[in-house]
């Protein structure tokens, strides 16, 4: 069967690889009907993901079908629509026994680790499936992105009353916006691209947008916004060194920030602002199971609507060539699907 190879940054390949096999003691065998492209898949493929390794099979926003299951199984069965939560942990190790498999140290994510959907057919842990009798492929396909955005906000832990500034306004911004709006809060939105901070506000019904020009008119815009204060909660979706570096100015006394993007870079800031206002800083990884079956709920009671997330869609075989644009601000992509069958 066919499948699609990143053999290193910026070189795609469509590739023959064996037939699936069939599904062990606690596995599930699935067919593959839909990815999300994330920025995850933009940075491995531009080279700037720090996890990432080559060559690797892409893909682990996954729509999927299951079409057989191993011994043991009682979760899922051939037939069942699920989404795939797709980060394999050991089980064993002391982030595990912690109950935080999200940063297992022996972690294997599908698409950046391990190979992951960007292929007809695969195996894989069955305990990694989330079912939904209603979902299209699609919407099963945006629940990990979603689930990226539940585990920041549960991380920065904002209160109804506390405004939040969520810095980017791509996909992982957006979900980042999603689990802010449903506890309440008031939402500030800064970027640079005008396009994706109107879907923001007339989309998302974000109360306020600041477009980037420099960080003295973006803390001057804050002000006026919070009554000078700044804010209790920041979360930075960016996955941009000298956006995280200059989060920091944005944080209120005692307030918090949230890291969700990666960089292989260093993040800086400065030691007597950080202490002077007596910030908390958080890292946000992945996600966690309980968080896909929040989100699927979510979705199947209309309280979250991920149809207007999705600006461009491609077959599985046009995806080499129309891939490059996914990575440019300008062609105005919000979340891309890729039809695999």
């Amino acid at each position: 069967m066919e499948a699609i190879l990143l053999d290193k940054p910026r070189e795609f390949r469509l590739t023959t690889i064996p037939p699936a096999a069939n599904p062990g003691p606690g596995e599930a065998l699935v067919k593959v009907h839909r990815v999300g492209i994330c920025g995850t898949d933009i940075s491995g493929y531009l080279g700037k993901m720090p996890f990432y390794s080559y060559p690797r099979i892409p893909g682990h926003e996954l729509g999927v079908e299951v079409l057989a299951v191993g011994s043991g199984v009682t979760n899922v069965k051939a037939g069942d629509r699920c989404s795939v939560e797709p980060y394999m942990n050991c089980g064993k190790c002391f982030s595990c026994g912690r109950g935080r498999p999200n940063c297992c140290e022996n972690l294997q994510v599908l698409g950046v680790h391990v190979d992951g959907g960007l292929r007809p057919q695969f195996v894989l842990p069955a305990r990694k499936l989330h079912t939904s009798k209603s979902l299209a492929w699609e919407q099963l396909a945006l629940v990990e992105t979603l689930a990226i955005g539940c585990h920041a906000v549960n991380r920065g832990m904002p209160t109804s009353d506390e405004p939040v500034l969520v810095v980017g306004a791509g996909p992982i911004g957006l979900s980042v916006i999603e689990f802010v709006k449903l506890t309440g809060a008031p939402i500030t939105v800064l970027d640079t691209n005008a396009k994706r901070l109107e879907f923001a506000k007339k989309t998302m019904g974000v109360q306020h947008t600041i477009q980037l020009q420099s960080v003295e008119q973006a803390l001057e815009e804050m002000s006026a916004v919070t009554n000078g204060t700044l804010f209790p909660v920041v979360i930075d979706a960016t996955g941009n060194t000298r956006s995280m570096c200059d989060a920091f100015k944005y944080v209120g006394f005692t307030g918090r920030m949230v890291f969700v993007g990666i960089v292989t870079d260093d993040v800086s800031f400065s030691d007597p602002l950080f202490h002077r206002r007596e910030m908390t800083l958080f890292a946000s990884r992945n996600a966690m199971p309980e968080d896909f079956t929040r989100i699927i709920d979510l979705i199947e009671t209309g309280k979250i609507d991920t149809r207007p997330w999705i600006t461009h869609r491609t077959p599985f075989q046009g995806l080499i060539d129309v891939f490059p644009c996914y990575t440019k601000p300008e062609t105005g992509v919000i979340k891309a699907i890729v039809e695999v069958q």
